[in-house]
């Protein structure tokens, strides 16, 4: 699943972010697929909810996932894969292999 780094200087809830996405390219979660629960993805991360669901608010501040009330949280077919590659890679950050 997500591997966090305490070490890493980038905050939690970024790695969060950028896991959630690894972890889509690598064919992990499909497109509609549904994430775990905002309480479920920090009791296995042993970390503050409020830091799943600020990493889960960016994500669909970008279009990265969406949200059905009472449903929960899924990754967004429409979303632009390649880009959002790109993006990451600018960044430094690692894709899945």
């Amino acid at each position: 699943m997500i591997q966090l780094n305490y070490r890493d200087p980038r905050p939690i809830y970024q790695q969060v972010k950028d896991g959630i996405r690894k972890l889509a390219y690598a064919g992990v979660f499909g497109a509609d697929e549904k994430l775990p629960s905002v309480r479920e993805l920090a009791m296995k991360l042993a970390i503050n909810p409020n830091t799943i669901s600020r990493a889960y608010k960016e994500l669909e501040q970008v279009g990265f996932i969406y949200t059905v009330t009472g449903r929960g949280t899924f990754i967004n077919q429409e979303f632009d894969l390649n880009d959002s590659r790109k993006e990451l890679t600018s960044k430094g950050v690692e894709e899945a292999d």
